[in-house]
């Protein structure tokens, strides 16, 4: 029976899911006869725990790993980093700033994404856990910082000021160190107390859990629906709205197309690709969105000579 905090049906059913690479390498060193059928090898072994489908590691047969993911996420480090170049431009634009530390994380995602997930380290290693751990805390730190942006957007408090600056970094900090933390003692067994319950194969981590997979839906959840308030019921505009309804179709998708068309792709091509290049794109192209939404009701930039007259 599954229990909330389980990984093994995710990490069996959906190809390329990056923190089964955490479980196997705890399996491998205290649970070995757990790891069996196409995870039993651990220098062919796919992403995932004996996978029902799954892309082997590069040069194993004909492999040449995630390729499509691998792709899908060099084209979106160029898109954000063109972001993250307009974004700073909008010198005047309220949550510049946060929406500027939100984009960077998401940037910092995506390598740490191609490497943990794109097939071509051996599992069981340690640079591929270190990798796959910083990439969990990294995913958690980038939905706070996407929950940060709009509370800023509220004004509670003035976007840019330290008593924005300082709950906003600190809490992104405290996301990373303790979601990294989790991941590492779950594959490395550094402690006992956030070792994964018996059974064994069942890889469960109630933390892991909610930090990398309950969390990140709340905080998306409760970020569009702040964001449709501001804009409807405070702003009363139309087109950020549509935008910010855009981007959470795209969010929606990209999660149904992970964890829904990712095995069927996986299976139609012998397992040469999977459906996380799918949720790739549209993960990018909904933070694309969300800065079209957010450019279209801030400030471009300030009269310079207005303020500072020479």
């Amino acid at each position: 029976m599954t229990r909330f905090g389980d990984f093994k049906p995710l990490c069996r059913n959906t190809p390329s899911y990056p923190w089964c690479n955490l479980f196997y390498r705890e399996l491998q060193h205290n649970a070995p006869a757990f790891l069996i059928g196409s995870s039993a090898d651990s220098t062919s072994a796919p992403v995932g725990i004996n996978p029902k489908c799954g892309i082997e590691r590069a040069g194993s047969g004909n492999s040449i790993g995630n390729i499509a993911n691998i792709i899908a996420c060099g084209l979106s480090i160029l898109v954000t980093l063109w972001l993250l170049y307009s974004c700073n431009r909008r010198k005047a634009a309220v949550g510049r700033i946060e929406l500027r530390a939100f984009l960077a994380t998401y940037l910092i995602t995506l390598p740490l994404q191609l490497v943990s997930t794109g097939s071509f380290l051996k599992q069981g290693t340690t640079a591929l856990v270190v990798i796959t751990g910083i990439h969990a805390g990294t995913v958690a730190t980038l939905f706070w910082t996407l929950l940060g942006n709009a509370l800023v957007a509220t004004q509670v408090v003035e976007d840019g000021t330290l008593s924005s600056l300082v709950p906003f970094y600190f809490l992104a900090a405290a996301f990373m160190a303790a979601t990294t933390y989790i991941s590492l003692d779950v594959a490395l067994t550094i402690t006992t107390t956030l070792e994964p319950g018996n059974p064994k194969d069942s890889l469960h981590s109630i933390a892991l859990f909610v930090l990398t997979s309950i969390w990140p839906g709340a905080a998306a959840l409760l970020y569009f629906i702040l964001m449709a308030w501001i804009v409807a019921g405070v702003l009363r505009e139309l087109r950020p709205l549509i935008y910010y309804t855009l981007a959470a179709i795209l969010f929606v998708l990209g999660q149904l197309a992970y964890f829904l068309l990712s095995r069927t792709i996986c299976d139609g091509t012998n397992a040469r690709i999977d459906g996380s290049f799918v949720a790739t794109v549209l993960e990018t192209a909904a933070v694309v969105v969300i800065y079209l939404a957010w450019r279209s009701i801030t400030e471009d930039y300030w009269d310079e000579e207005a303020y500072y007259p020479r």
